[in-house]
């Protein structure tokens, strides 16, 4: 039998936040043994623009690598919300930052947690937000475990980033285990 799961990261160019999809995927298959598998889409204006990663992650070989029922969505734009959010399962995990996404469908399980927030506040540099988000992810979903994020985000940090990259990951997974008490 198969395990299937959908992902989409949303946000707008500029954010970072492709490269979560990007190292979950790679994590599902280098530490997992699964088959997994990412879709980037870009709009017309790269930055500042509505931009998604939709990641498959399946026990078995992917034969359709497009998303149609969408287990978790991760929004961190308006914008972004309002042209991606489809094809999401009634019991879609939806996590936003309310900061910046204020109109949601409140029929998904919805999560709030200030992502851009804590990674300013915390790491003091935008570019670890897709760590931040990815450890999100994971603390909520636990698609992959945290072990295998952990190291798919460090096999992909730039080297002498490792350790903020870790630190990042780790207040994601921390408040978004906050979340569900």
């Amino acid at each position: 039998m198969s395990n299937h799961y959908e992902a989409r990261f949303s946000a707008v160019g500029g954010q970072g936040i492709l490269l979560a999809g990007d190292i979950l995927a790679s994590a599902a298959i280098n530490y997992e043994g699964k088959f997994a598998c990412d879709s980037p889409t870009y709009t017309a204006q790269v930055r500042g623009g509505p931009t998604k990663v939709d990641v498959i992650i399946d026990s078995e070989k992917i034969l359709f690598p497009r998303t149609t029922a969408i287990d978790f969505m991760l929004c961190l734009a308006q914008r972004s919300w309002d042209q991606f959010a489809q094809d999401l399962k009634p019991d879609c995990i939806v996590l936003i930052d309310p900061s910046l996404v204020k109109n949601v469908d409140e029929s998904y399980r919805v999560y709030r947690m200030p992502i851009l927030e804590i990674t300013k506040t915390n790491m003091k540099k935008m570019v670890y937000t897709s760590a931040v988000a990815l450890g999100a992810m994971i603390g909520l979903t636990e698609v992959i475990s945290v072990e295998s994020a952990r190291k798919g985000l460090l096999a992909k940090a730039p080297k002498g980033t490792e350790q903020p990259n870790e630190i990042a990951f780790n207040l994601g997974y921390e408040a978004a285990k906050e979340l569900l008490k």
